[in-house]
């Protein structure tokens, strides 16, 4: 079973990532880059309309192949604000949300309404009976919506760093099906 392409969200719309999106994503990306390029690899000052073209098409493949659910998160005025992903790469039983927000809509509590409905679509998929954030220690932003959205810290754990403000060392956020 397959989650649903639109989650309705109160104030917000996550909407499945679709190649007409490439234009606004590409200019969310640009325009947030100070704060994104600290922890995500893939940010970075030449990131441009085919990297957003290219992450939307790996999204429709990974969609299609149920290895990774990946949503663009819209105010109700229709604004880009982010971007928030279900990804089965956490093993059986588990699945992992990844995200991050535009700069303009950070600290407004977008992202932790976000979070808490993947979470809920997450854990009610068959087989689902936890979801995970996993954010590097650097990221108090990070933190504060997984706390934020009802998860628990359970671990972390040492790796090596990806992007330039990571520390290497990951907190590991749950949240069990109730």
């Amino acid at each position: 079973m397959l989650p649903p392409e639109t989650i309705d969200a109160g104030d917000l719309v996550l909407r499945r990532w679709v190649p007409e999106f490439a234009d606004e994503a590409t200019e969310a990306v640009r325009e947030s880059l100070p704060e994104l390029a600290p922890f995500m690899p893939w940010a970075s000052g030449a990131y441009d309309l085919e990297a957003s073209r290219d992450f939307i098409k790996r999204s429709a493949e990974k969609w299609d192949t149920a290895t990774e659910f990946n949503y663009a998160i819209f105010t109700a005025d229709g604004d880009l604000a982010g971007s928030i992903g279900l990804m089965t790469r956490r093993g059986p039983g588990r699945l992992e949300i990844g995200y991050w927000m535009r700069t303009r809509f950070a600290g407004r509590g977008h992202m932790t309404t976000a979070v808490r409905a993947v979470s809920e679509v997450g854990l009610g998929l068959p087989g689902i009976d936890r979801v995970v954030i996993l954010h590097d220690a650097a990221n108090g932003a990070s933190g504060a919506v997984a706390a934020k959205a009802g998860f628990t810290e359970i671990e972390r754990v040492a790796r090596e760093p990806e992007a330039p403000g990571e520390t290497g060392l990951d907190v590991v956020w749950e949240r069990k099906e109730r």
